[in-house]
């Protein structure tokens, strides 16, 4: 049974409103409590550790809901889910994890997520964190995903981290075969004393495969972010990296993007920039009425859209 705070925690990691569209599986506090199959989209528990398998078969299109939430101190919760996307399928993966932390002990979730996007399918995949509760304990996310897009199939991945999460490491490695499509979209912000870092690896793997990775940050109080891209192209691939990040406070901020060509017709770019928020867009917002503070958040909300 879902409570109230449950609820509350599924519309801010998933935007649900009541029961999921279609197949899900919603874990929470370590357990597997409600979960659904429907036709071509199947969910079944894993057997020898915990998470679970979501079989999808070819030519399927569907929404998937996979949320989790946690909302006791003191747990680490490790979970593992392996995805098949079958050939020629659509498919939309909801993800994302909440903590609500009410005590003094870490609240800690680390999800692993074996991504096989098969020839000519199409994954959409949304994963977002968010972190609240009125506890000085931790509220730690640990995600990795290990993702496969083949030939001619296509993800494209959004991972938002809006505050509330103490410490995160985000891992992704991604190998992209023959004209198979990859794009990332990161968003995060952090505040207070919060540490992030991001590791993304691509490697494209064959001939006419395609990469972009944005990413956009902000970084208040004495936060420390990392962010680590890496493009590989072993063939005629194409990439572009691009990381944005806005300044604040004392906060420290790294990026340390690199491309990578093992072929004379391969085509990389990265670009890279960290800055405050410019002084004239706060004037001229105040023009219109805002307060200063209520500039400022105009301009983080628009950034990070």
């Amino acid at each position: 049974m879902l409570t109230a705070l449950d609820r509350k925690m599924l519309r801010q990691i998933a935007g649900l409103e009541g029961d999921p569209p279609g197949a899900f599986n919603i874990r929470k506090n370590g357990q597997g409590i409600e979960r659904r199959s429907i036709p071509g989209i199947e969910i079944i528990p894993k057997e020898g550790k915990p998470g679970i398998d979501i079989l999808v078969k070819p030519g399927t299109t569907g929404t998937v809901h996979i949320p989790v939430i946690l909302t006791a101190s003191g747990l680490n919760d490790l979970v593992y889910n392996t995805i098949e996307i079958g050939e020629s399928a659509d498919i939309l993966l909801i993800a994302g994890c909440g903590i609500h932390n009410p005590g003094h002990g870490e609240a800690r979730h680390d999800g692993v997520h074996e991504i096989f996007v098969r020839r000519g399918a199409r994954l959409r995949y949304r994963e977002k964190h968010y972190g609240e509760g009125e506890g000085k304990g931790k509220r730690i996310l640990n995600p990795k995903t290990v993702l496969l897009v083949e030939e001619g199939a296509s993800a494209e991945l959004e991972l938002v981290q809006i505050r509330g999460v103490d410490d995160t490491v985000r891992d992704t490695k991604v190998r992209v075969e023959a004209g198979g499509r990859l794009a990332i979209y990161e968003r995060l912000l952090t505040h207070g004393t919060q540490e992030a870092r991001s590791d993304v690896e691509v490697d494209l793997a064959g001939d006419e495969s395609t990469a972009r990775v944005i990413s956009r940050s902000v970084a208040q109080g004495t936060s420390k972010q990392l962010f680590r891209p890496r493009l590989v192209a072993h063939g005629r691939g194409r990439g572009h990296v691009e990381c944005d990040s806005i300044i604040m406070d004392q906060a420290v901020i790294r990026s340390i993007p690199e491309i990578w060509a093992e072929n004379a017709a391969a085509e990389l770019v990265h670009e890279a920039a960290i800055g405050k928020i410019a002084g004239e867009q706060i004037v001229k917002l105040m023009t219109l009425g805002l307060t200063e503070k209520e500039a400022e958040e105009a301009i983080i909300s628009g950034f990070l859209k």
